[in-house]
């Protein structure tokens, strides 16, 4: 089963989230835009910034903890544009 690590952005917030989907990320970032409760629902403006493709939801899940676990914006705006070691 294919699954994608992925990191949203949204504008009026200021932010970015890090989550991990089997479902197809279009389909996942309206469900993401749409009002309901939890930290993304506050804001209607998440747009896709980065993506990674993996072949299993644990491979897709590992990814994101791994990334969770950096707490740097820094870290994550470095990997969004390609320069990891930056």
């Amino acid at each position: 089963m294919m699954a994608s690590f992925y990191i949203l952005f949204s504008a009026s917030a200021n932010k970015y989230y890090v989550g991990h989907t089997t479902e197809s990320i279009q389909e996942r970032l309206r469900k993401h835009n749409s009002n309901h409760k939890g930290f993304t629902g506050k804001f209607n403006d998440w747009v896709i910034a980065y993506v990674e493709s993996f072949s299993s939801k644990h491979l897709a899940y590992f990814r994101e903890r791994e990334v969770k676990n950096w707490k740097s914006r820094k870290k994550i705006e470095q990997l969004i544009s390609g320069h990891p070691d930056s």
